[in-house]
């Protein structure tokens, strides 16, 4: 069945592509974006201001793709152009402008390989004097601990003292602030390290105050 499944999801793809070229559309481009990416697929990644970083990415069977710069992204079941205005907005931090970013699609799974179940995963957004800010995606169960320990550390100005979890009721809109320290945490003094993360949560970390 999973055979079945892969073989069809690739003929739909390559006749989406014969059809976009028949219509004289270049490089196929309004197929690839109308194509739901799959783990296994090979994307073609160009940065016109940084070619250092040119270079074919996989999605991998969890669905996810990872980039220098950008961290993970979520690739499976999302179109190319999708994926392309993540790329931007996560590499856009590392350049003085929005960075020119072109993704093509450069090959399908194979059809006889066997297609896994994407997990499902949460999204967590990271923000302030951290190493690398943006968007987190782990899996359900995550604590907060683990959190931090994706992060890539603190800037040299964090006030690890004064962490934020800003978490939002779906039900009702109303955010909920709360004070974390991450010394305590991670010294094992707090318990809070074990709260589950949830989707949608945000990690606030401020700047550091004069002699604190």
């Amino acid at each position: 069945m999973l055979r079945c499944i892969s073989f069809t999801r690739w003929l739909l793809a390559v006749f989406a592509v014969i059809c976009a070229a028949a219509a004289g559309l270049p490089g196929g481009a309004a197929a690839q974006n109308s194509y739901a990416l799959g783990p296994g697929d090979v994307l073609s990644v160009e940065v016109l201001e940084d070619p250092s970083l040119n270079r074919n990415i996989l999605v991998r069977p969890d669905g996810l793709v990872s980039f220098p710069l950008a961290g993970t992204i979520r690739a499976a079941g999302r179109s190319v152009e999708s994926v392309q205005s993540d790329l931007i907005s996560q590499l856009s931090p590392n350049f003085s402008n929005p960075p020119t970013v072109f993704v093509s699609l450069e090959q399908l799974a194979a059809e006889d390989e066997p297609q896994e179940v994407v997990p499902p995963t949460i999204a967590v957004y990271v923000m302030g004097e951290v190493a690398t800010p943006g968007r987190l995606e782990l899996e359900p169960g995550t604590t907060l601990l683990q959190a931090f320990a994706q992060m890539g550390g603190f800037s040299n100005f964090a006030a690890t003292k004064r962490v934020q979890l800003r978490r939002r009721d779906p039900a009702t809109g109303r955010e909920t602030v709360y004070p974390l320290n991450y010394e305590a945490i991670s010294q094992g003094r707090s318990g809070n390290g074990s709260i589950a993360m949830q989707d949608g949560d945000v990690i606030l970390v401020p700047t550091r105050r004069l002699f604190e």
